[in-house]
């Protein structure tokens, strides 16, 4: 492999047949290199012995692992864990560790991811009945994890055909897997090794195992923690944080799993192609339904002193509907609820605050008209008579189209937005009057026992849709907003989801089988010159393990109306 560097460089005129010009977007340099030599070998020319921080790279704004070989020119730009691609390969990577080091120490066991919470990833260990750990067993499962990480073992991308992958998971116990194989339709498939232990995943992974040398894994619960670095500082754990709430909602609704008897994205497919899908959508409404109706007696006991409920939640969880359905729930109460979205206090786009970057930074609660919102509220509740301010997202502008409000006796105020738990929204409204409520689209199904669906995921499908239906906006532009969207949630949202009174999981266990058919054709508008390509090929990817899950059976009312259409609610 040569570069242009000075001392190896070649002419253009005089270059061999048998190297190829690439780019480095890192090094902003162009490079001659051997065909058929690798992105690996590239990087150790690049980064010298320095170079395990690199974990993948982005070719053609695809991307890829570092054994692709290369035969053509094209651009390369190496990945580290700062980039939620290279957060991504690490957290990936570090799962095939940890499933190395059970299958190493617990012959007939094998891994399951549950969920991410407290800055990790709740694991657990499971056979014929899931294993009750100690802390002496996980720390022996920690202490074979440092061997294997310390080893610096290659992770090796083997092509197979795919029916023998399905029986060389059926014969690990890994009956998920071949589940998720056998619906895929796929002719080969790409297993991942480290040494003799074999494994699937959805997407790329690190080099070798060395690259993973930050994580830490404690007992939490009766499974294990697993935990890694942020994007921000990549060498120290983040610290475990305690989320009980949070906890016992991933719980209710891994409980909701069972009801159903659905885990993964194999048994749902395996449902859709028996043709038996109706009745998990009847079930899912049922229990949302049931959870909401718990919710609305709950605020119903407090009624003499709550006139405002708060719903708080970060994008596409869909707090509108569910403000709506649960209005609906506090009638029966005989209450008389009034709904009002925070959306309605943007300031003009004009007057929105920007980011470091110097772009507009909508998450930002400085992006809301805080006085008019605290005069509207505070008129109400003497009962006086508003007229509602709105704002079009397609103008930049606030507005008012002649709409009034004014409670009743027994109304109580239902008011949704990304900040509803924020303090500097909770501290202009009177004490004790608000009722607070967090929800998410907290996805209960997994791809398989070791490819949790990460929940963002979920939202940026969701929000990718309702966006080219409702706001005009294409998946390119909702694609690239999305990383502004989760800093903002991280700062002003995350922060305060655990001082809610109740939490609601939004995640219907059928909702990306039916998100599908509409999401396709926007992923496949993101072109390849786009930086955006990438992720739209990985969710492309995604579905391609998801069978279409048809949608006439989901009801008018559904929390997933509010972004496939034809709901019966008005927004």
């Amino acid at each position: 492999m040569k570069s242009l560097s000075q001392e190896k460089q070649k002419t253009i005129n005089n270059k061999s047949v048998n190297t190829v010009r690439v780019f480095c977007e890192n090094t902003e340099k162009y490079y001659d290199v051997e065909i058929g030599s690798n992105l690996l070998q590239f990087r150790n020319l690049i980064y010298g012995d320095d170079n395990r921080q690199i974990l993948g790279a982005l070719v053609n704004n695809q991307l890829k692992d570092l054994q692709m070989p290369i035969v053509e020119a094209m651009n390369i730009n190496f990945i580290q864990i700062g980039s939620l691609d290279g957060f991504s390969v690490y957290i990936r990577s570090l799962i095939f560790i940890l499933y190395k080091a059970i299958h190493d120490l617990y012959a007939n066991k094998t891994l399951r991811i549950e969920y991410q919470i407290s800055n990790g990833i709740l694991c657990s260990i499971i056979g014929n009945k899931r294993l009750s750990l100690n802390s002496d067993m996980v720390d022996s499962i920690k202490k074979r994890m440092k061997e294997i990480i310390d080893a610096d073992i290659p992770i090796v991308r083997v092509e197979i055909p795919t029916e023998h992958a399905i029986k060389l998971f059926k014969k690990q116990g890994l009956k998920d897997k071949s589940d998720l194989m056998e619906t895929r339709g796929r002719v080969y498939t790409s297993v991942y090794c480290i040494d003799k232990t074999v494994d699937y995943f959805y997407g790329t992974l690190a080099p070798s195992t060395g690259c993973m040398n930050v994580f830490n894994l404690v007992t939490y619960k009766e499974g294990m923690l697993l935990q890694y670095p942020t994007r921000s500082n990549p060498y120290t754990v983040a610290p475990k944080i305690a989320q009980p709430k949070l906890f016992h909602i991933f719980s209710e609704n891994k409980n909701w799993g069972k009801i159903m008897g659905i885990s993964d994205i194999g048994k749902m497919n395996k449902i859709v192609e028996n043709k038996n899908s109706s009745d998990i959508i009847r079930v899912s409404e049922a229990l949302h339904e049931k959870k909401i109706s718990i919710i609305a007696d709950k605020i119903n006991a407090r009624r003499k002193n709550v006139k405002i409920i708060l719903i708080a939640g970060p994008s596409s969880s869909g707090k509108t509907t569910f403000g709506k359905r649960l209005g609906v729930q506090l009638m029966v109460n005989g209450m008389q609820p009034y709904n009002l979205s925070l959306d309605n206090y943007f300031v003009d786009r004009t007057e929105t605050p920007k980011n470091a970057d110097g772009e507009y930074d909508f998450e930002s609660i400085d992006a809301l008209d805080l006085q008019t919102f605290k005069s509207d509220i505070e008129r109400l509740l003497k009962g006086e008579e508003i007229e509602i301010t709105k704002f079009s997202f397609e103008t930049g502008e606030r507005f008012y189209d002649g709409e009034r409000m004014k409670l009743k006796r027994n109304g109580v105020l239902i008011i949704e937005g990304i900040h509803g738990l924020n303090p500097k929204l909770t501290q202009l409204l009177p004490a004790d009057s608000f009722f607070r409520i967090f929800i998410s689209a907290l996805t209960s199904i997994a791809i398989d026992n070791h490819n949790i669906i990460n929940p963002t995921d979920n939202r940026l499908i969701r929000r990718m849709v309702r966006d080219y239906k409702y706001r005009g906006y294409s998946a390119l532009e909702t694609i690239k907003r999305w990383e502004s969207v989760l800093l903002g949630e991280e700062q002003h949202i995350v922060p305060y989801q655990e001082e809610a009174d109740v939490m609601f999981n939004s995640a219907l266990i059928y909702e990306l089988g039916a998100l599908k058919e509409q999401a396709l054709p926007l992923l496949m508008e993101v072109m390849p010159q786009n930086p955006e390509h990438s992720k739209a090929l990985r969710l492309l990817k995604f579905f391609s393990y998801v069978r279409t899950m048809p949608t006439r059976d989901i009801p008018n009312n559904s929390i997933l109306r509010e972004f496939l259409g034809g709901s019966s609610f008005k927004y």
